[in-house]
């Protein structure tokens, strides 16, 4: 289960901390059928929305925005089982601005409900590249 970055990962991210340039997490979400923890009784999704909620004020304090999400649905290439319920591109002003929302103890405390509801996720840093 992969729901928060390893040490190893965390330090490669924070390597790059200089970078000015925005930055796009590429999430991609599975959810638990019931949710546990805080949010015991909920269904998976629904405890994922109530961080998503929390969130938000945390993102648009460091300047991030939501810039696309969606349901995902069987894959045109690749395995046949669907992998992912929902992805989503959000973009930071900077690395050094998603380590700083990261860190805020306002925004660890909202985390429990994203762990509570989430079976398996995937966090991609992605940068702008020329194609063609």
């Amino acid at each position: 289960m992969h729901i928060d970055p390893t040490p190893d990962q965390l330090q490669s991210f924070q390597a790059q901390l200089d970078d000015p340039a925005p930055v796009y997490m590429l999430n991609l979400l599975r959810f638990k059928e019931h949710a546990d923890g805080p949010d015991e009784g909920s269904a998976g999704a629904e405890a994922y929305m109530r961080y998503s909620a929390l969130a938000a004020d945390h993102l648009a304090r460091v300047g991030g925005e939501l810039v696309w999400a969606g349901g995902c649905h069987d894959a045109l290439i690749g395995p046949a089982d669907r992998e992912w319920d929902v992805v989503a591109l959000v973009r930071y002003p900077s690395r050094a601005k998603f380590v700083e929302m990261v860190s805020d103890p306002d925004y660890l405390a909202a985390t429990a409900h994203r762990t509570a509801g989430l079976a398996e996720s995937r966090l991609v840093p992605c940068t702008k590249a020329p194609l063609g």
